[in-house]
């Protein structure tokens, strides 16, 4: 297994054992991947939920330009619900992880088709 298998694997274990969510692995290979280099980044790889202008950043390049959601307060609910999913006191939230949280909570899977 490659690096990237191994994270795969890791966020996987997240998503189980933190978000009690049983993963679509497809779905997480894919969200990974579209995720680029940063998973190997040791700050990038990571979500910082309480930096208010990080989650503006992840409603504008994620929400609205990748999975191509219309800009309201839904957007911030959904990334609210992720926090709450992973858990607020989890100072770890892996950016693949959180944004396969968001691809679910909205329902779109179809942007990874």
């Amino acid at each position: 297994m490659g690096k990237r298998d191994d994270l795969i694997a890791k966020y996987a274990e997240d998503l189980k054992a933190k978000c009690k969510v049983t993963p679509d692995m497809a779905l997480l290979t894919k969200v990974t991947i579209g995720c680029g280099p940063a998973i190997y980044d040791n700050d990038a790889q990571t979500v910082a939920a309480s930096d208010k202008a990080e989650l503006e950043r992840i409603k504008a390049n994620f929400l609205i330009k990748k999975l191509g959601l219309k800009d309201g307060p839904a957007l911030i609910d959904g990334i609210n619900a992720a926090v709450e999913t992973y858990g607020k006191s989890e100072r770890n939230k892996y950016r693949a992880v959180f944004y396969y949280l968001l691809v679910k909570h909205f329902a779109k899977e179809r942007a990874y088709a």
